[in-house]
């Protein structure tokens, strides 16, 4: 039983598991204690609405209708995870998945309200505007070596401002948001397939939801099953190495901020071609699905399979806090307790640290228990077992 308990521990995915949990249970502890901080005779009920959700409304129809809800809004969040795990795997931090995700929804948008195109050729021209926008960070890092992060965030901006301004000619009269697609464009939505039915006539609940989910099972395969996705994790552990072996390192660089760039853009065409939300083109700040997709991704253990999981848990407790009691407690709470626990993620490389440490403790103490000399009756001199070849080391040889 034992053996079976340290081997289960030195699993490196039950090891991200088990710092992934505490985690979550830690960021939902410090919550509650604000919420207690705040108001202490509602605390408890608060941190369990959060929880619920859509469950506040029991199992009937309007609780699977918010539940649709919520899948609506995890898939875009969990696109811009796939963003910037993919090009984590290559050693790049994409922290450029925000501005890239702003130039996928303005195109698609500009492309179903302006040029008055249908749902697929939306969906592609939002990966176009990401995939620029990722490989101009790319190209910046592979050819003039300035770090991802920095052109990133300014890229974050210059797209922010520049859909504004495009979009702007599309707006509502009487309100800052685009048009709504289903009066100016039908065929820029997405089909709902018939997923709406199960998910109480939710007219929202579109394919973008399974979509999202096949995507995040390609990335898997792509990254673990093929020269491609070899190429670039052995770009990204060492691209010196990468280059004496004959690997493209600037090519694969540009290549994988494309690609993320992709699937950040792809995932802005889930939420506004879902009929979902507007563009609302006086915000003046970067949309957090991008920044959001970050925290799901180490949550996840920056595996694909698992950021499914954590972008839902994400997104399930952001949702929670909108069912909060706004005059007990600020809308923003269910905010605090996601930065909470996209903050303790930093510490799930710590925690695997540790576990591994005390790991290594044991089986070194266990060694040395098993290695104790053996006295002997007469001489009282201490004897070691025989080498290999039957000589013996130690007092009794003369």
């Amino acid at each position: 039983m034992k053996k079976n308990n340290k081997s289960l521990l030195s699993n490196q995915s039950f090891q991200t598991l088990l710092a992934s949990l505490v985690c979550i249970v830690a960021g939902l502890l410090i919550g509650y204690i604000v919420l207690l901080i705040i108001n202490p005779a509602q605390a408890t009920k608060g941190i369990i609405t959060i929880l619920k959700n859509f469950l506040t409304y029991g199992s009937g129809k309007a609780a699977m209708k918010y539940f649709g809800n919520t899948l609506v809004k995890t898939a875009p969040l969990l696109m811009c995870a796939l963003s910037v795990q993919f090009c984590y795997s290559a050693g790049l931090f994409n922290i450029g998945a925000a501005g890239q995700y702003v130039a996928g929804a303005g195109l698609c948008l500009y492309a179903a309200l302006v040029w008055k195109m249908p749902w697929p050729v939306c969906l592609l021209l939002s990966m176009v505007a990401g995939a620029v926008f990722g490989a101009a960070v790319g190209v910046l890092k592979a050819y003039r070596n300035v770090n991802e992060v920095i052109s990133g965030i300014m890229l974050n901006w210059i797209g922010l401002y520049t859909v504004n301004m495009a979009l702007t000619p599309v707006k509502e009269t009487a309100s800052p948001y685009t048009l709504a697609l289903s009066a100016e464009n039908p065929s820029a939505l997405l089909p709902t397939m018939g997923l709406g039915a199960i998910f109480g006539n939710n007219k929202y609940v579109t394919i973008a939801i399974p979509l999202s989910v096949l995507i995040a099972v390609l990335i898997w395969v792509v990254l673990n099953k093929t020269v491609f996705g070899y190429e670039l994790r052995a770009t990204g552990l060492n691209k010196e190495a990468a280059k004496y072996s004959g690997m493209k390192e600037k090519t694969n660089t540009i290549l994988t901020l494309a690609i993320g760039g992709a699937l950040a853009g792809l995932g802005a065409s889930f939420l506004f071609l879902s009929g979902f939300e507007q563009w609302s083109v006086t915000q003046s700040s970067v949309p957090g699905m991008g920044f959001n997709g970050i925290a799901a991704t180490f949550l996840g253990g920056l595996h694909p399979i698992g950021t499914i999981f954590s972008s839902y848990f994400i997104q399930h407790i952001t949702s929670g806090g909108s069912y909060l009691d706004k005059a007990v407690y600020p809308a923003q709470i269910s905010d605090l307790i996601s930065a909470i626990i996209i903050y303790l993620c930093g510490f799930v490389a710590f925690f695997r640290y540790f576990i591994n440490t005390q790991i290594a403790k044991r089986s070194k103490n266990t060694a040395n228990s098993n290695d104790v000399p053996i006295e002997t009756p007469a001489a009282g001199k201490t004897e070691t077992p025989a080498s290999a070849d039957g000589s013996k080391k130690g007092g009794d040889e003369k």
